[in-house]
């Protein structure tokens, strides 16, 4: 991992930082300690003037856009709760915030999240969340697919057990993108500013 190669035009996107699942047992870093660098992030690119994006799981009350296909490992069925799907109070959600909502792992599918990148010309996405290995992979895989450079901030990112977090960081991530730990893309941000900043001397 090193300071990532970052452009200007760069977006952060949070997956499923809510109660829900911002409560579970996760490693190495707690919900709590995730939801504290993603808000430390946040803060870095809405200072630039950079989108900050929310994404969470939510259902409507019949739960009827759940997934429903077989597998061996079944899924628990969707909690339609609606503190369940909020985001945690910690992030400080703000109005210039974009807000996504998702059925599945990935942010993509079903979603307008590539319309929102798109259209504002973003070209780099920075990721955070949880579980590292679920919805933020199955994004990073979209995101990659989608032709968008894939940062995702390993200080900033946990799951549910030690080797499926160094299995994704090691293995899955390099291959779709970077990964680099927040104060790295902090000042990769402040790089880029100052480039700009020096280009318009």
């Amino acid at each position: 991992m090193s300071i990532p190669t970052l452009n200007r035009t760069a977006a952060l996107v949070a997956i499923d930082l809510q109660n829900g699942i911002v409560s579970l047992p996760v490693v190495p870093f707690t919900g709590a300690q995730v939801v504290a660098k993603t808000v430390e992030l946040a803060a870095a690119f809405r200072a630039l003037g950079l989108p900050v994006i929310y994404v969470h799981t939510s259902y409507q009350p019949d739960g009827g856009v759940a997934l429903k296909v077989k597998t061996d490992v079944p899924s628990p069925p969707p909690n339609l709760d609606p503190e369940w799907s909020a985001f945690a109070q910690a992030l400080g959600v703000q109005s210039s915030d974009i807000v996504v909502t998702k059925h599945q792992w990935g942010a993509f599918t079903g979603t307008d999240l590539d319309v929102q990148l798109r259209r504002r010309g973003i070209t780099d996405v920075v990721l955070t969340g949880i579980a590292t290995n679920i919805g933020v992979e199955s994004t990073a895989r979209q995101a990659y697919e989608n032709d968008y450079n894939v940062i995702v901030v390993s200080d900033a990112v946990s799951t549910f057990s030690a080797d499926a977090q160094t299995f994704a960081l090691t293995q899955i991530f390099p291959r779709l993108g970077q990964v680099a730990v927040a104060a790295d893309v902090e000042e990769a941000l402040e790089q880029g500013e100052s480039r700009r900043g020096g280009a318009h001397a």
